[in-house]
Formats: C-alpha cells, structure tokens, sequence
C-alpha cells in the first residue's frame, strides 16, 4: 500500500484574512475591470522589460495546478535579438504557406476581421518571445521517464496565469502559433520531451498602438448558474 501523501495546514502556505462575504462582489467586479482591458496587441515598441520582471511572471505561471502535480511545462524566455531573428524567419515560412494555401478558407474568412497576415515584425521588435513547451514525460528521482497525465490541459492553465501576470504588471501580450511549431524545439534546443504550445509575445505596446474593434460575449452567452449559493 502507497503511504498516504504528506499534507500541511493551508495556512502555512496562504494567508486567510476573514473576507466579508457582502464586499466579494466589488472585489470581483474590480478584477473584472482590470482584466477587461487585457487585448491582444500586434504593435509592440522595442523599449526594454527587466529580466526580474520576466522572471516573477514566470514564476506566477508555475503556481498553476497540473495532473498530479507533474507541472509539465517549460518556458524558454527570449531576448537575444538574434535568436529572435531565427524564430521570426522560421515563423513567418510556415505563416507564408498557411496564407498562401494551407489553410482552409473558413478559416481564412475567420481571421479576416483581424487584419492578420504572413508578416510577423513583433518576433523581432517586441523585447521578450516566450516560448511555451508541454512535456509529454519527465524524470524521476532516478533518471527514468515518467509520463504525463493532462498535459494540455496543465499547461492551458499555466499559460493563462502568466499573461494574466503579464498583463497585471502593465505589459501587453501576443498569444502566437504558428503552425506546426516544430522549428521552436530545434530553434531553441528543447529536447524530445517537448513540443512547441505557443509563442507569447510580451512587452510595452507601441506608441499609437491599434487593436481590432472587436466585442466579447456577454455572461449569458459563456455562462450558466445552476442553483445559487449566495448568502441568505
């Protein structure tokens, strides 16, 4: 029989002030607030962002939880200008053959209201590429592969923890994948383990910065309460 997992009082490693269930609602709507500005930005200025800062950001992405606690991500954090260069060359060949007939129309049509295009200059502009890679297996405590369970699903998570930090520390953010994204592995020299999941541009937005004029659903259309646990 498998000894039973080592556990710690929550308190040890959260802090619990009491939270008047009446104010919940305000804090909410103030998260609401500042998320809502988060857009995707396609004109980045080249003005530098501290590695430090780079760093507690990533640090706030691997606090997401994952399957059986395997975290099976690694972040690779660019600012080389040269390998830049590389990942922008190699992206924008496999974006020049999506464009130019592999993608399926319906898609094309889809991406149309966004202004996209085969053009990629925020890989080299922008200060900082992040590239996202989900680990199919890891090692244990003697060397040997273990696999995985929920990768996708784990690194999701993750990855939405780090542009939600990005965006909380005043940066804007690209979420970029091209596809395949088989040429970061080898850009980078990621092991087999690895595949690409995405490419996160992160930096100050250009002055003069445009966005597509685009909408979000309304909470009826994302979301639906069953029952109601509020407070009586």
């Amino acid at each position: 029989m498998p000894s039973p997992p080592r556990a710690i009082p929550l308190s040890d490693v959260r802090s619990l002030p009491p939270v008047d269930p009446a104010t919940l609602p305000a804090r909410a709507e103030a998260v609401y607030a500042r998320m809502r500005q988060r857009r995707t930005v396609r004109d980045f200025a080249d003005t530098p962002v501290p590695r430090e800062a780079i760093a507690w950001c990533l640090r706030a992405a691997g606090t997401a939880p994952s399957g059986a606690n395997q975290q099976p991500w690694h972040f690779v954090a660019v600012a080389d200008l040269a390998t830049k260069r590389r990942i922008r060359a190699a992206a924008e060949a496999e974006e020049r053959a999506f464009y130019g007939g592999r993608a399926p129309d319906d898609w094309l049509a889809a991406l149309a209201p966004l202004g996209t295009d085969a053009d990629k200059p925020f890989l080299e502009v922008a200060p900082w590429l992040i590239a996202v890679f989900a680990q199919s297996t890891g090692l244990d405590a003697d060397g040997q592969p273990v696999k995985h369970y929920y990768v996708s699903e784990s690194v999701g998570i993750a990855t939405g923890l780090l542009i939600a930090a990005l965006h909380e520390i005043g940066l804007v953010t690209l979420t970029h994948t091209p596809s395949p994204m088989g040429f970061l592995r080898e850009v980078l020299g990621r092991p087999a383990n690895e595949r690409a999941y995405l490419l996160l541009v992160a930096g100050y937005p250009a002055d003069g910065a445009q966005v597509p004029d685009i909408a979000r659903k309304l909470l009826g259309e994302i979301a639906t309460f069953v029952g109601d646990a509020s407070p009586h």
